[in-house]
């Protein structure tokens, strides 16, 4: 279940050639894969590509009409394993992952795709994660194209630059048998806009057209002598195919302005903000008009050298807007003009950032630099004709300044990120720090995934994480504690999705083999829940189109693994206590391997919302739990909290005099989970925590008994405040 459906807006990609579509860029791309006549595509989600993934697998019944095959990868390798159908059949294919981390996966099959050339157009579609929305390492896109010498392009972030960049992709790509990558930015991905649409395609050539009619050339396999011929052809007959179709095609844009002495040579995908950096400064429009030339790289690898030279021919100086390091643009710019002879000066990382985003406000300040120094014209004041002069007025005098400045905004709390709120993953961690009060602090490698929140507060858990998949491989080196004597095992942590995607293999299979002493929690929440809720191999949910419901259990013992337990209920903390405390100190020789299930609560609520919608509009009975604290009983140890760190868990007044310190409140978000009230006080439930069942549509019988109980309970209020009014007017008498 994806975190968002686009069942509706699916329906676009069925418009005429020569509609307008309106739309978000992610469904701009699929409709022109489509209109390009992609025969396959397949993929692994991750931001900001996830949903390019979700809209593929809610248009399948479109993509079903058009011939066009798709599934979800098991991993960002096996997607671009893929690829290998485009190498001797002419059938255009496209995959996607998330930027630099997906990429690493890929990169085996990547480098043998590109080495051996394609026949049909191959396109990768690469969500860049570069920048403050990032999620992982800050690295880019760009060292692997030029790596494996692949073509990759950084179209405008508008919805026309990013469908012509889709079209362009697979034509450049057949023209130079080379597979091409596409990078749209987080922006680019979720930006809106309109583009005129063409026609859908179905495949020139299908895969059925292949199966039934198998090509092969010796010449494409990477293998000896093939391979070494391989980059012959690459720098001898591929490369000068793409920069004759990128002249021909004009893919770059050289945009003219009247002071014809500078330029500013950018990334397509930095366009709009270097616009709007111009245009604050006088220097440009809101229509795209500039004063200052424009270079636009839609073409970021390779750079053209005669589009290059003709575009610095007698400029004093140009702009490099290159966000990240290296800065590959401003090194290679200044190889091609030297050996051409031209003094034409080139900044870059002098003066903008030398990383992070650039935001608006910092190409700001550095074109604002880059023109004081080359044209400060640009920032002298406007000639104006003399005024006459208003008549004088009587001074005023000025009032003092304070002898202190005005104080400074307070700062902002910060805000780090955290489990959801009824989140099942938050009673495992819980758990564990229950266990180490006993046992002592172990060292815990954390993995990717919502649980790599454990090494926020209030769990301060996880000390490494080195990728998707790969927790229980990080602590293969811990695993020589054994043969050295050591007291403790190491603990390591992957989720559902990760176990699939790489940890099977990498982590429980090695340990198996290398016959670890470490403890693995694989954290079993149903979903691949980081990346959006979609479905993997044991997600629980019957899927039409998908095979689930395949157990992790049965993965791991078939793999070779003794000591399982598997708790199917995260919630309930003693038994994961339990299972925890068992696997640290078990003497059974090999891996322990500890399941831990519970649906990850978003993706519960987005399926059960609908349901109690529904019912409740058809008149049925439907309880809803809450959860609450009476802060006459709260003592105000906050340990829920200390252990818990739930959302929903806050401060409040006692409002009691004689206890000045703030008691625990559940706000109105609390999902009745029940977790916080049961680690408040190591594991046993807090007398001060209280549940409560609000009815709706409540029956004859229910409304009934309730009045009931609100005229006895209120009756017995009264009798207790009138007994309270009498001590306090007449003490004396109120004595027995």
């Amino acid at each position: 279940m994806a975190e968002r459906s686009f069942a509706r807006e699916v329906e676009q990609l069925r418009v005429p050639a020569g509609s307008e579509f309106r739309g978000e860029g992610i469904l701009a791309v699929t409709k022109a894969l489509l209109e390009a006549g992609v025969g396959y595509v397949t993929g692994y989600q991750g931001s900001p590509i996830s949903h390019l993934m979700d809209v593929l697998a809610d248009a399948q019944p479109i993509l079903q009409e058009l011939g066009v095959y798709f599934e979800p990868a098991a991993s960002e390798a096996a997607a671009a394993a893929a690829l290998a159908a485009s190498v001797n059949y002419p059938v255009r294919g496209a995959v996607t992952w998330k930027s630099t981390v997906g990429t690493n996966v890929a990169s085996d099959a990547l480098a043998n795709l590109a080495s051996g050339g394609v026949t049909g157009g191959a396109l990768v579609i690469v969500g860049e994660d570069y920048g403050e929305g990032s999620s992982i390492m800050q690295e880019r896109s760009h060292a692997f194209a030029m790596k494996s010498q692949m073509w990759l392009l950084d179209p405008r972030p508008q919805l026309p630059a990013i469908v012509k960049a889709v079209h362009d992709g697979f034509a450049l790509s057949e023209a130079s048998r080379t597979p091409v990558m596409l990078e749209l930015r987080i922006r680019s991905c979720h930006l809106h806009g309109r583009f005129i649409t063409r026609e859908n395609r179905r495949p020139d050539f299908t895969l059925k057209d292949a199966l039934e009619h198998p090509r092969r050339d010796l010449s494409r396999i990477v293998l000896p002598p093939a391979s070494f011929a391989h980059e012959r052809e690459k720098l001898e007959q591929r490369w000068p195919a793409a920069q004759r179709f990128i002249l021909e095609h004009q893919l770059n844009e050289l945009l003219p302005g009247e002071l014809e002495h500078l330029g500013v040579v950018m990334l397509g995908g930095l366009y709009n903000n270097t616009l709007r950096a111009l245009e604050l400064l006088d220097l440009a429009d809101m229509f795209g008009a500039s004063r200052v030339p424009l270079y636009v790289l839609n073409v970021a690898y390779p750079l053209v050298e005669a589009e290059v030279l003709r575009f610095c021919q007698g400029k004093r100086a140009v702009l490099v807007v290159e966000e990240g390091q290296p800065d590959y643009h401003e090194q290679h710019l200044h190889a091609i003009l030297r050996r051409a002879g031209l003094a034409t000066a080139v900044h870059g990382k002098d003066l903008l950032p030398k990383g992070g985003d650039y935001t608006v406000d910092a190409l700001r300040r550095g074109l604002e630099g880059f023109l004081r120094q080359h044209h400060p014209a640009a920032f002298a004041p406007a000639v104006s004709l003399p005024m006459p002069r208003p008549a004088a007025k009587p001074a005023v005098p000025e009032p003092a300044p304070s002898a202190t400045p005005a104080a400074a905004a307070p700062p902002l709390p910060p805000r780090p990120p955290g489990l959801c709120v009824g989140c099942p993953e938050r009673p495992i961690f819980s758990s564990l720090k229950l266990v180490e009060r006993e046992l002592g602090p172990h060292h815990v490698a954390a993995d990717i995934g919502c649980h790599l929140f454990s090494i926020m507060p209030p769990f301060n858990l996880g000390a490494t994480t080195m990728g998707y998949g790969l927790g229980a491989s990080s602590a293969s080196a811990f695993n020589a504690g054994a043969m050295l004597g050591a007291r403790r095992r190491a603990i390591a942590f992957m989720g559902d999705g990760g176990f699939w995607h790489n940890g099977l293999s990498s982590g429980i299979a090695n340990a198996v083999f290398n016959k670890h002493d470490n403890v693995f929690v694989i954290v079993d929440n149903h979903y691949t829940s980081a990346t959006g809720g979609q479905d993997i191999p044991s997600s629980r949910a019957a899927n039409a189109q998908r095979s689930t419901q395949h157990p992790i259990e049965r993965a791991v013992r078939g793999v070779g693994v003794e000591w399982v337990r598997t708790i199917t209920r995260t919630y309930d903390v003693k038994a994961m206590q339990g299972a925890l405390r068992e696997a640290l100190s078990s003497r059974e020789p090999g891996p322990k391997v500890v399941i831990a299930q519970s649906e990850c609560m978003l993706n519960r609520q987005r399926r059960e919302k609908p349901q109690r919608r529904a019912a409740l509009q058809a008149g049925a009975r439907q309880v809803q739990e809450r959860f609450g604290v009476d802060a006459a009983v709260c003592s105000g140890d906050h340990a829920c909290m200390r252990v818990s760190g739930c959302p929903s868990l806050t401060l409040a007044p006692s409002g009691d005099a004689l206890k000045p310190d703030p008691v625990a409140h559940v706000d109105e978000h609390c999902v009745a989970c029940g977790h916080c009230g049961e680690v408040a006080d190591a594991a046993v439930l807090c007398p001060s925590f209280y549940k409560v069942h609000k009815v709706a549509n409540a029956g004859r019988w229910e409304r009934w008994r309730h009045a009931l109980s609100r005229r006895v309970l209120g009756a017995l209020q009264r009798a207790q405040w009138r007994r309270r009014a009498a001590r306090a007017l007449y003490p004396l008498e109120a004595q027995p």
